[in-house]
């Protein structure tokens, strides 16, 4: 009897904290702390998207894919990639822990929103129609 409980609970506390997990992760949240710095790829007119990936991440090539697609969908984005292995420099300044890592950057290189984990489509287009001017 005692087994079969610890393995319900193990099991409770493995579905909460998947669920927990999986809430997180692509949510673009509003940055906290104010990052200036000198980028070294030219701005979108309005946002830039930027993305951090690594050579052997799925989720990073349909990241990719809908990066892509709202920066040509939206006049004034534009989208930039960047290997994370090859830019320890920025992955340590800007404290990126996984790939795929997104920032939002207004026309000034400000980082504004910041995801970890792939962003859904729907959710990116939202962010930018609330931190980019017309």
């Amino acid at each position: 009897m005692t087994g079969i409980i610890v393995a319900l609970g193990v099991l409770l506390a493995s579905t909460a904290f998947g669920l927990v997990w999986r809430r997180r992760t692509g949510r673009l949240k509003e940055q906290r702390r104010t990052v200036e710095r000198a980028w070294d790829f030219d701005l979108g007119e309005r946002a830039t998207l930027v993305q951090f990936s690594s050579a052997f991440c799925a989720p990073c090539r349909a990241t990719k894919r809908i990066l892509g697609e709202v920066a040509e969908m939206i006049p004034g984005v534009s989208h930039v990639e960047i290997d994370a292995e090859s830019r320890l420099d920025l992955v340590r300044d800007l404290n990126i822990l996984k790939t795929p890592t997104v920032l939002v950057l207004d026309r000034a290189g400000k980082i504004v929103q910041r995801a970890a984990g792939q962003p859904r489509k729907a959710d990116v287009i939202a962010v930018l129609g609330r931190s980019i001017p017309s």
